[in-house]
């Protein structure tokens, strides 16, 4: 006789949209998993104490009110670049050029500071700082959207590839405006005049970045959730051929929506370097543009969401250096950790979005 075959021991499955709260019982149910594991590494590998590791984490960002003001400046830059790539990515047309736009977004204002020092006052400077460095942005962001929408070129791979040509434009003008001469670095831009830097408030030197990224933030959910360029992100993310349908120029909504991401990402620049470090260097961004996908993709593409999303890649970030600096351990283990935290958060998506079904077992025929 031919025997019946077996079903599967298990098949995976759709998951039904769970409830918000559902969902992050999921990740939190993740989070304290990932803790667990990472503890036990910890004293198998170390020998240290779990909890004094994780009260380590828990310093390097909130042990003294220097540290809480990085914090925040840090998560602010990061949720910055982030927003500024979501537009895009909504409507799937995968943007990974946010690094080389924000360089040459903080170009563009030191190229400001420096050139202008001389002949305009500084509300002046500050004001062709802020246009210029959004407009070297949206030309950046709008050079592969131009061949994206004629040309149906790969955006992934030219806005890519666009980073590195930023790169060594800024690289090369750090040799142009070079000082000391023969340093290779520009150093501080107008240390005496501070013509070009933004203004702090009261002491707090990096509260002025936080209220202009939470504005952006704010302006950029409404954007997407209640405006009719949002709408036909969305409709164009879905699929852009009921979008040609229904009416929409899909090259047009592709090179507005590039534009618009490329800009966010000059002004990110422009706040690295007229608010927060007063200078230019290649590596300025320090790979926000690519830690950015990760915050727009856990925070499922919400401004709001990424608050949180960006918080979390912060603080996990500056604990591995304070558990590298009191324990006196390699930075890698730090990163390690952190590693196995992000994992076991970007493993959860996949039982938020699927479940897995077991195999019943069959009665006995008689």
């Amino acid at each position: 006789m031919n025997k019946k075959p077996h079903n599967p021991l298990f098949h995976v499955s759709k998951r039904d949209n769970l409830r918000w709260y559902q969902a992050w019982a999921i990740r939190g149910g993740a989070v304290i998993i990932a803790l667990l594991l990472c503890a036990l590494i910890t004293t198998m590998v170390t020998g240290e104490n779990p909890l004094a590791v994780y009260a380590a984490i828990w310093r390097g960002s909130f042990g003294s009110p220097r540290k809480i003001w990085v914090l925040l400046q840090n998560v602010a830059m990061l949720l910055c670049v982030s927003l500024a790539v979501t537009p895009a990515f909504r409507m799937r047309c995968w943007n990974l050029g946010a690094e080389g736009q924000a360089l040459v977004g903080g170009l563009a204002a030191a190229a400001c500071m420096i050139c202008l020092r001389d002949s305009l006052p500084n509300w002046a400077i500050i004001l062709c700082m802020i246009i210029f460095s959004a407009l070297a942005g949206a030309v950046w962001g709008g050079i592969p959207a131009l061949f994206k929408a004629k040309w149906n070129t790969n955006e992934t791979l030219f806005t890519l590839m666009m980073n590195y040509v930023a790169i060594q434009l800024v690289a090369y003008f750090c040799v142009v405006w070079e000082s000391p001469k023969g340093s290779g670095q520009i150093g501080i831009i107008n240390p005496n005049t501070q013509l070009g830097w933004f203004p702090t408030i009261g002491s707090y030197k990096y509260l002025l970045n936080v209220l202009i990224v939470a504005v952006i933030c704010v302006l950029m959910y409404i954007y997407l959730n209640y405006s009719k360029h949002g709408y036909e992100i969305a409709v164009v993310g879905e699929s852009e051929r009921t979008a040609r349908y229904v009416g929409i120029k899909v090259g047009k909504v592709i090179v507005r929506t590039m534009l618009l991401s490329g800009a966010i990402c000059g002004i990110a620049g422009l706040l690295l370097v007229g608010s927060t470090n007063h200078t230019l260097t290649p590596n300025i961004v320090e790979g926000r543009g690519f830690t950015a996908v990760m915050v727009s993709w856990l925070a499922k593409f919400n401004p709001i969401w990424m608050i949180l999303t960006s918080f979390l890649l912060v603080f996990l970030g500056r604990g591995a250096g304070e558990i590298a600096t009191k324990f006196s351990l390699n930075q890698s283990y730090g990163d390690i950790l952190t590693g196995i935290i992000l994992f076991f958060i970007i493993g959860s998506e996949f039982f938020i979005n699927y479940k897995i079904n077991f195999r019943h077992s069959a009665g006995k025929e008689d």
